[in-house]
């Protein structure tokens, strides 16, 4: 595998949409710190605090407003970490994003795109890649907004996979080798702390990248013609 269409964004604004702190490493911290390194200004906007996350022993007896002030901090240290220049945060309950206000949502994701003029759209794919309900909510709206054509500068979105069996049999247009930023996924995991437990099941202990994490893959989900 290579990094087939990674030059191509260099020096580009691109836009991270997800549902919840900790979501961009999952899914794209190296492609996020490639971009960061050409000088392409990457930007998240998150529809969650994560207040209703998963909490290891160190947070279990954390209230949700506790938690969620948590996990702002850890989210920042992360951005610092991935060379994220903005975050911007919607603070919808989270694991509820399916039932907020459809119009709103995309209105705001919309808005998102044009304030920063973003190009280039990276978000899960519709079903969320592991069927969350949050995940898919915010892929929708993302699909939503970016597809209605009310945001000129946004000319693609990709959608994120962990390996090709996710992407229903499609092949990745965009395959980012996360080796050469393994030290800074790691380091912006790691930042998730109240999230470890989950993070070592799938990633395991991070000295390197596990077999099926050695990439991050992404399909087009749209592109402007």
């Amino acid at each position: 595998m290579s990094n087939q269409h990674l030059n191509q964004l260099n020096g580009i604004k691109a836009g991270f949409i997800y549902a919840h702190p900790d979501d961009e490493t999952f899914m794209s911290a190296a492609v996020i710190r490639r971009l960061a390194d050409s000088g392409g200004d990457p930007v998240l906007l998150v529809a969650t605090r994560g207040d209703a996350g998963f909490k290891n022993g160190d947070y279990a007896h954390a209230t949700r407003e506790e938690l969620g002030a948590i996990r702002d901090h850890e989210m920042a240290e992360a951005a610092q970490v991935l060379g994220l220049s903005v975050v911007e945060q919607l603070g919808y309950p989270d694991g509820k994003l399916g039932e907020a206000d459809d119009r709103e949502l995309i209105s705001r994701i919309e808005a998102f795109l044009q304030k920063h003029e973003v190009e280039v759209v990276f978000t899960f794919p519709l079903d969320g890649g592991n069927g969350h309900p949050d995940h898919v909510a915010i892929s929708r709206a993302a699909t939503a907004a970016v597809t209605g054509l009310k945001c000129p500068t946004v000319h693609t979105m990709y959608y994120g996979y962990f390996n090709k069996a996710e992407g229903g049999g499609q092949a990745p247009e965009l395959i980012v080798e996360t080796a050469p930023y393994w030290d800074a996924k790691a380091a912006a995991l790691r930042a998730h702390d109240s999230q470890k437990y989950s993070i070592n099941h799938h990633f395991g202990s991070l000295d390197q990248p596990r077999e099926d994490r050695k990439y991050e893959m992404f399909v087009t989900g749209w592109k402007r013609s």
